[in-house]
């Protein structure tokens, strides 16, 4: 490390050290803002718990009609306070669904998916799973818009339907406006799926309306099923799939939204782990459509603490008459599972975030088919994702042996090159230094790049996997050692208070994993030429910075995707470890490229020719001395 570096580490340490101590506040501001953090989590309780209570107290007494699935018959139900209300909530469920429909708006009123839970109920270990609530009551609505041709408006959200027919797996909500003028909607369940049949009929309206006017409003304030609040909202948004340019989303970043610039086969509202699809039958049209998010802000609404996003979709029926129009939908409420969104032959599963280009296509046919497979075995996975990590670094291991073979190669060589460096200190010198640097590679056999681009191949998938893990549904709810839920962040330690850009606990798996990659860091910079560029820092030091980096960055992300990295990473050490003890013995290396150098310079004329790299590195220093020359001259 050169002098000016020194300097300026030495400068930042010392900014930061007056900083903290000036700014260090007293033991009572602690404690005041220790005492702060402790109510304002309370309150958060207080407020999430009275909200669970009060919802689930209002639809327990709202449900007047329950259909079955035991048998046909339809018990009816009135609750006191029912009996002077012009609206009620009907349930109907198969073995994923229970939807509550309400007559107001003849609309969907709730939807619970019967197969999991939220993490508050998941962590109460009581041994029943209560379903987990998509939206309750009060938190959507879905209705057709008839833009009338006088300048009034119909929005079926506001007028009551009846329900013409009913069984335990269909219901029929109709409202008439006259006698000829009539709109249905038809629900439809499927035995054991997660998707229902939703059909709009509209007849009477010829004259009254312009058809390519219809539209169709869907709006939800999706509730938090995760155990980490910030990180499901962060990654919920909006997305859609057009007819002709195919998938499409709005960023997750703040408030957004999207007029339709081509007709829509789909859109979804898309959380963490579950997602909600309006799979039209003839496409949306492209008309009037949009797609928008809305973020709350912060401190705005109780819906902070237990709502992620307001969602929104206006979509174009593209109707061609209002007399007798017909429009299906295919409305799925499921999970970001792989398999289920890929048996709907859609294209669903383009909303997993498995990343972009080639990280998703390694994501796809690499890491999913293995992880697939070990899956299948019905091991924890906590043990899959182990035997997925050993399975990736043997199939990288020739990679790797590369890479140590290269690095030992520069670390032979580097007495050598210390001496080039002192052999041509100046800047005017460079270009000579480069050329009999090169001529030392070419001659020993050695390469700088070639340790680079065994690294450079394996990146991608190191990405990858940092996208794959925590998309993954297979990892929600799945605990493994002290990790209760591998895809949200594990805690050995919950702090009285909260650290910036750090949380209020303490990842194992994190510090695991920095510590492995400190020790990766140090077993690698000893191959690591001591001498840099003039000016330039050396990297070995600044590599020392990631690892610590490192504990601010994951400590709130996937635990399965920490231990991932800690297992990969401890099983590099131990492979080069082992290449270093039992495969490659550097004296035998360093006499193989002693002899190798002696064979070229005895044999000159045996010698490769010059790259076109190395003829332009000469041109070049021909260049910079006729310069001198020419400054000497003057």
């Amino acid at each position: 490390m050169d002098k000016n570096t020194i300097i300026g580490l030495v400068m930042i340490g010392l900014i930061l050290s007056v900083f903290t101590i000036f700014n260090k506040p007293s033991e009572e501001e602690i404690q005041a803002e220790k005492a702060k953090l402790e109510q304002e989590a309370k309150d958060k309780t207080d407020i999430e718990e009275s909200i669970e209570a009060k919802d689930a107290t209002a639809e327990d007494n709202s449900v007047d009609i329950l259909i079955s699935e035991s048998n046909d018959s339809i018990t009816e139900t009135q609750h006191p306070e029912s009996k002077n209300v012009s609206s009620r909530i009907v349930r109907l469920e198969n073995e994923k669904l229970i939807i509550d429909f309400d007559t107001k708006g003849g609309q969907i009123a709730a939807v619970r998916l019967k197969e999991f839970e939220t993490f508050h109920e998941y962590a109460k270990k009581d041994g029943k799973v209560t379903p987990l609530a998509f939206f309750k009551k009060g938190d959507a609505t879905n209705s057709v818009i008839l833009p009338m041709l006088d300048g009034t408006e119909i929005n079926t959200a506001n007028v009551i339907f009846n329900i013409k027919k009913q069984t335990k797996d269909k219901i029929i909500f109709e409202w008439k406006k006259s006698e000829k003028e009539v709109i249905e909607f038809v629900y439809a369940f499927k035995k054991d799926a997660y998707d229902i049949d939703y059909t709009i009929n509209i007849r009477g309206f010829a004259g009254k309306v312009t058809p390519k006017n219809v539209m169709f409003n869907w709006e939800a304030s999706l509730r938090k099923t995760e155990r980490l609040f910030s990180e499901q909202r962060r990654v919920s948004t909006v997305c859609f799939e057009y007819e002709e340019e195919g998938f499409d989303w709005l960023s997750e970043m703040g408030s957004k939204e999207q007029i339709a610039e081509d007709k829509l086969d789909w859109v979804a509202f898309k959380q963490s782990y579950f997602s909600s699809f309006l799979n039209a039958e003839n496409s949306f049209g492209k008309d009037g459509s949009l797609m928008q998010i809305e973020q709350y802000e912060k401190g705005s609404h109780t819906k902070d603490w237990t709502h992620l996003k307001d969602f929104k979709a206006r979509l174009n029926l593209n109707l061609s008459d209002v007399d007798n129009a017909s429009f299906k939908i295919n409305w799925f409420f499921g999970p970001n599972d792989y398999k289920v969104l890929t048996s709907y032959d859609d294209n669903y599963e383009d909303v997993l975030n498995f990343g972009w280009g080639l990280f998703r296509w390694i994501n796809l046919y690499a890491i999913q088919p293995v992880f697939n497979v070990l899956k299948s075995f019905g091991l924890g996975m906590g043990i899959v994702i182990l035997l997925l990590t050993f399975i990736i670094k043997f199939a990288l291991m020739p990679i790797q042996w590369k890479m140590y073979v290269s690095s030992a190669k520069m670390k032979i060589l580097r007495p050598e090159l210390d001496k080039l460096t002192e052999k041509y200190p100046d800047k005017e010198d460079a270009m000579k230094k480069q050329m009999e640097t090169m001529s030392l590679y070419r001659e020993s056999g050695a390469s700088p790049l070639a340790g680079c681009v065994p690294m450079l191949i394996q990146m991608p998938i190191l990405l990858a996997v940092f996208r794959f893990f925590p998309a993954t549904f297979d990892l929600r709810q799945k605990s493994f050692l002290w990790a209760e839920d591998l895809s949200s962040y594990d805690s050995i330690y919950e702090l009285p208070f909260s650290i910036p850009f750090y949380g209020d606990h303490i990842s194992l798996f994190t510090l695991l994993m920095a510590a492995t990659t400190l020790v990766y860091t140090k077993f690698n910079s000893g191959q690591m030429p001591q001498q840099q560029q003039p000016g330039m820092p050396n990297m070995k030091y600044i590599m020392y910075f990631f690892p610590f980096m490192m504990i601010f960055f994951f400590n709130n992300y996937s635990s399965g995707l920490s231990y991932y990295y800690f297992i990969s990473t401890l099983t590099s050490i131990l492979i080069m470890i082992l290449i270093k003890k039992f495969f490659v013995d550097e004296e035998k290396l360093k006499l193989k490229m002693a002899n190798r150098k002696a064979t070229a310079q005895a044999n000159p004329k045996k010698k490769k020719g010059k790259s076109k790299f190395q003829e332009r590195l000469e041109q070049m220093q021909k260049a910079q001395q006729e310069q001198l020359k020419n400054k000497k001259k003057k």
